[in-house]
């Protein structure tokens, strides 16, 4: 199942990383478990962050979990923890937007004295739910989704037109509208790759 747990943004100080602000959508643990579960997702946020390097991305997969970080030249860090089946590259692109818009919003050097408490940023949790099915969020996975879609349509039209009755050798053979050459070309082509020929 493809799943978003938690969306973070941070500061990288020169030692320790401090939590700006975060989201966390933790519906599938149990309600005993979900306090000690964002716990630990803040945990892993500030460690992983602290342990990147400006300016550069990474995603470390730790058992059925990913945990994608990106640290921005200005020290600015986006932590975004899915399972294993989410796109990095949608995670990526989310963090990258995230980041973007909080910066227009709270100039980078400004972040340094900036805290959860107080730092106004609702936009976090409205990605975090927005994002949650990455085909519907994200316009190169949905339009890659479409032509699969598609793909499937035409072949099972083409197979319902095959399953009437009609057969492409008899449509050759009637067709006024192919050549003597044309029509002799396919024969020799049928033989030569019938014995490669693929059935559903």
């Amino acid at each position: 199942m493809v799943k978003l747990y938690a969306l973070t943004i941070l500061y990288k100080g020169p030692t320790t990383a401090t939590t700006i602000k975060s989201a966390y959508e933790l519906g599938s643990f149990s309600f005993f478990q979900r306090s000690s579960a964002q716990e630990f997702m803040a945990f892993v946020s500030k460690t992983i962050t602290e342990r990147t390097q400006i300016a550069a991305r990474q995603s470390v997969k730790e058992k059925e979990y990913m945990c994608h970080v990106y640290v921005r030249a200005d020290n600015l860090a986006g932590v975004l923890i899915s399972d294993h089946e989410y796109p990095s590259r949608v995670s990526h692109t989310l963090i990258t937007k995230v980041l973007d818009e909080f910066a227009a919003q709270y100039p980078p050097t400004t972040c340094a004295t900036l805290n959860e408490a107080t730092t106004i940023f609702p936009q976090v949790n409205t990605y975090l739910a927005k994002y949650q099915n990455p085909r519907e969020a994200d316009a190169f996975t949905k339009m890659q989704n479409d032509l699969d879609e598609t793909k499937i349509i035409l072949h099972n039209t083409i197979e319902a037109v095959l399953e009437r009755g009609e057969k492409l050798d008899d449509l050759v053979s009637k067709s006024e509208g192919l050549s003597m050459q044309s029509k002799a070309f396919y024969k020799t082509a049928r033989k030569t790759n019938s014995c490669c020929s693929l059935t559903a």
